[in-house]
C-alpha cells in the first residue's frame, strides 16, 4: 500500500498546469512523519518558526506572512530560501521518499484552461494507477483542499473498477493540518518553478532537480 500526497501549481497567466506528488509505502509512514517533525522542531529551535505554522510555499518563499517569532527574520527572503534549501536536502536524503511531477503548457485561458488542468490531473491519476497495478500495490491519494472541486473525483471514477489500484476517491485534507501535504506543496512549487524557469526565480531552480534520484519519471513529465 502506498500513500500519495498531491498538490497542484502553475498559473493561467503562464499557461502551465502542474501537479506534483510525494509518496511512501504505508509501512514507512511513521518513520517519514517522525523525520518531517524532527525537521520542523529543528526549524523552530533555530529560526523560531513554530511547528504549527503552515509552510505554504508561494507565501513563504515570496516573503509573505510572519512565519518566525523573530520579526527581523521575517523580512529577509534569503533566509526563507535557505530554509527551503534545507527542506530539500532532507527530502533528497529520505530513503522512504518517491516524487513526481506532470505538467502541460497551453495557450488556453478561462474555462478552457480549467478543463486542461482537469485533463492533466486525469493523466496523473491514470499514470499513478497503472504504476501501482504494475507493481502489484494499492494506493490512497491525499490532496490539499476541501473536496468542492468535483473534477478530481471524476478522474478517479473514470478508472475501471475491475483493474484499478488507486482506491477510493481522493481524500481531501487541508494543508494546515498535514505536514506531508505541506511538503507536497513545496515539491509542487519547486516543480513548477523548474519548468517555468523565470530568471528572477533562479534561486528556486535547483530544488526540484535535487530530487531527481527519487523522481519516478526522472524529472517533470509533459502530458
Amino acid at each position: 500500500m502506498r500513500l500519495i500526497y498531491v498538490d497542484d501549481s502553475g498559473a493561467e497567466r503562464s499557461g502551465y498546469a502542474t501537479f506534483s506528488w510525494l509518496e511512501l509505502r504505508i509501512d514507512d509512514w511513521q518513520v517519514a512523519l517522525r523525520e518531517v517533525l524532527d525537521w520542523r522542531h529543528r526549524l523552530a529551535r533555530e529560526q523560531q518558526v513554530p511547528v504549527t505554522y503552515e509552510l505554504h510555499a508561494t507565501k513563504f518563499v515570496n516573503g509573505r506572512g510572519d512565519p518566525s517569532l523573530d520579526p527581523s527574520w521575517n523580512r529577509h527572503k534569503a533566509k526563507r530560501s535557505l530554509v527551503v534549501d534545507d527542506a530539500f536536502r532532507m527530502l533528497a536524503a529520505a530513503p522512504w521518499l518517491s516524487v513526481g511531477t506532470v505538467y502541460s503548457q497551453t495557450s488556453l485561458r478561462g474555462r478552457a484552461f480549467a478543463d486542461e488542468r482537469s485533463r492533466v490531473y486525469g493523466e496523473l491519476v491514470t499514470r499513478l494507477d497503472q504504476r501501482l497495478t504494475a507493481a502489484g500495490e494499492l494506493g490512497i491519494l491525499y490532496m490539499d483542499g476541501d473536496g468542492t472541486d468535483r473534477s478530481y473525483v471524476a478522474a478517479h471514477r473514470e478508472l475501471k473498477l475491475a483493474t484499478r489500484s488507486l482506491i477510493e476517491d481522493p481524500a481531501f485534507q487541508h494543508s494546515h493540518s498535514s505536514h506531508l501535504v505541506q511538503f507536497a506543496d513545496l515539491v509542487a512549487y519547486a516543480g513548477y518553478q523548474h519548468v517555468l524557469q523565470l530568471p528572477e526565480k533562479r534561486f528556486t531552480w535547483p530544488w526540484y532537480p535535487s530530487l531527481s534520484a527519487v523522481d519516478v519519471n526522472g524529472g517533470p513529465l509533459a502530458v
